[in-house]
């Protein structure tokens, strides 16, 4: 058995699971054989209905270390898109290449993080001018990075909250902190896109709607909402009616199943519904598989593929 299936899990989910174990055997003598070859020997990728994004690490014991090989390897499973958190910090030589083989591979740019240093603790919520400069910076050095990998959105966490001021200050702080990164980011039509997280109840910022608020109050088109599904179930649920009321303002979305944040069907989350609601809304935009494998091995990640293709069968 792949995974366990919690007792909440319903029939559906395990006829998936079912389908995944029987396709990995055939998958990996199949399916995979080519991995090696360029994109364009490939015949017929898989076609996904919407933007799944891998990350580097998700498919190396199929690639190696090579991150360019796992490139050709997620385009190779279907994937037409990427994610890359830590793209700041990469070589400018490393950044120039996989803005080279994305296009060589038709493949997207997701989104990377507006590194400026550890942004958790560094603050906008406390006003202070040192962490907005430096936030500042970090978006004006993030404009050159999109350049170089056609990236369009690029993830902000305003950081953890100033127990000393009120909310209220808090949230003007945030706001204006914003304004000016987004004065930087709009001319050349860049969108941060604002993440409510669950790690730690320091975050300053934890809902959808909290954040809907915010990006309101900004007015700005350069700022927007990362729907993570994976924080937002674990902190407030309630999933599709939230996703309707803060849609005007979601750019982008990540996913992970909770509990264990792996891959859908590993956990309690009906990601088959979820997307097919989201499509069914016209969003064609990326979506970010910000989550580990559920199985370790190769067989971990050829499952991890399958539970894609299961959960975007609608």
């Amino acid at each position: 058995m792949l995974i366990v299936i919690s007792s909440l899990a319903n029939y559906k989910i395990m006829i998936r699971r079912t389908f995944i174990s029987k396709s990995i055997a055939a998958g990996t003598g199949l399916m995979f054989s080519r991995s090696w070859l360029p994109a364009s020997h490939i015949a017929a990728p898989h076609q996904f209905k919407l933007k799944y994004a891998p990350h580097f690490g998700m498919f190396k014991n199929h690639a190696g270390d090579d991150i360019f090989a796992e490139l050709r390897f997620m385009r190779e499973a279907g994937f037409t898109a990427l994610e890359d958190n830590g793209l700041m910090k990469r070589s400018l030589e490393i950044q120039e290449r996989l803005g080279a083989l994305l296009g060589e591979l038709k493949m997207e740019m997701g989104v990377f993080v507006i590194d400026g240093g550890d942004n958790w603790k560094t603050s906008l919520t406390t006003g202070k001018s040192e962490f907005v400069n430096t936030f500042v910076q970090a978006c004006e050095q993030a404009v050159e990075v999109a350049a170089k990998v056609n990236a369009r959105w690029m993830t902000v966490v305003p950081g953890f909250y100033d127990r000393s001021l009120p909310l209220g200050i808090q949230t003007s702080n945030v706001i204006e902190a914003l304004r000016r990164g987004a004065e930087v980011l709009e001319p050349h039509n860049l969108v941060m896109v604002l993440e409510p997280l669950s790690d730690t109840p320091e975050l300053f910022l934890r809902t959808a709607h909290q954040t809907y608020m915010i990006c309101t109050a900004v007015d700005s088109p350069a700022c927007k909402i990362l729907y993570d599904v994976y924080h937002m179930q674990r902190n407030e649920g309630h999933l599709i009616p939230n996703i309707d009321l803060c849609w005007d303002h979601i750019a982008y979305f990540q996913v992970g199943d909770n509990p264990g944040r792996k891959e859908p069907t590993s956990g309690e989350i009906n990601y088959r519904n979820i997307f097919k609601h989201v499509y069914n809304k016209g969003y064609q935009g990326i979506v970010g598989m910000e989550h580990g494998n559920a199985l370790p091995g190769k067989e971990g990640e050829l499952a991890l593929i399958e539970a894609y293709k299961a959960s975007d069968d609608f």
